[in-house]
């Protein structure tokens, strides 16, 4: 059935929708500009000003340069084993602990939530979380980018709550039948709980893919290096040298930022790849842990 709508109506919709277009251009121009400028000529690069909406002059040597580099290799590497291990302990702990508080019946769970959600408060700092991490012997080990934050407070508390929704009866009829508590989560929670598992993995594996400032403080051998901790080299450090082949002078100052715009692509593509797939859970996910209980 159509609906008429008044001219106040219509006039509002209109302008309404040339603003989200004009937030989403916004929002996807820098995007577009690194995407553009990496596949420039580097020369033509060095001369432009203005907005970049296509590529001046088709260029993939700066991919090229990338990809001989080791050290992206490495760092494609790890990142992908932090990714895989890291999110994977992260949505097995984080379950764990979200079914047991989740219970009804469980002692003191107010008081253990109360404690939980302090520490997204206060927290012991930098210095005591390095002594702790050393004194573990974590240290310079991938484990120290996995454990120490291996619960998230906030995702706890969204998984909580889904799981709190789903109804007692389940349950209560699947301890008649004899199933324990891990019979339980495994084979009822977890399967009707797809759409708040698939927004903790995003939100894990992009925390995992974006970390670079664990990496920073607890990894000495470069072997470790995640991809992240190797593009913050690139941009701030300006380590591009080792990229860079017969160029000499304002060329090379060019191919320089070529390779920068290249490495913040290849580093930002996979995220981006796979969050389509898990996008339409994302909204479900998030308002079934976050609107009831």
């Amino acid at each position: 059935m159509n609906i008429k709508r008044s001219k106040a109506e219509a006039i509002f919709g209109f302008f309404n929708i040339c603003f989200l277009l004009f937030l989403a251009l916004i929002t996807l121009y820098p995007f577009l500009y690194v995407t553009m400028a990496s596949l420039s000529n580097p020369s033509s690069l060095a001369s432009h000003s203005g907005l970049l909406l296509w590529p001046l002059g088709f260029n993939v040597d700066g991919y090229i340069s990338v990809f001989k580099n080791p050290n992206i290799i490495t760092g494609y590497t790890n990142t992908l084993i932090y990714v895989v291990v890291g999110t994977s302990i992260n949505v097995l702990i984080t379950s764990l602990g979200a079914y047991v508080l989740s219970r009804k019946g469980v002692m003191l769970r107010d008081s253990i939530m109360m404690m939980i959600v302090f520490t997204m408060f206060f927290s012991g700092g930098l210095i005591p979380n390095y002594l702790l991490v050393k004194s573990l012997g974590m240290f310079d080990t991938m484990w120290a980018l996995i454990l120490p934050g291996a619960i998230s407070t906030y995702n706890l508390i969204i998984m909580r709550t889904s799981f709190a929704a789903i109804p007692d009866s389940l349950e209560e009829s699947a301890r008649i039948d004899g199933a324990n508590d891990l019979t339980i989560l495994f084979r009822i929670v977890l399967p009707l709980s797809q759409a708040v598992i698939a927004v903790m993995i995003l939100f894990y594996a992009v925390a995992h893919w974006n970390s670079w400032f664990s990496a920073m403080i607890y990894l000495r051998d470069r072997d470790a290096y995640p991809l992240q901790l190797f593009l913050r080299e690139i941009l701030i450090n300006s380590s591009t040298d080792s990229m860079i082949t017969g160029s000499g002078g304002s060329d090379k100052e060019a191919v320089s930022e070529i390779i920068k715009y290249c490495t913040i692509i290849i580093a930002t593509l996979p995220i981006i790849a796979v969050y389509p797939f898990l996008q339409k859970y994302f909204t479900k996910g998030v308002l079934v842990g976050a609107v009831k209980g």
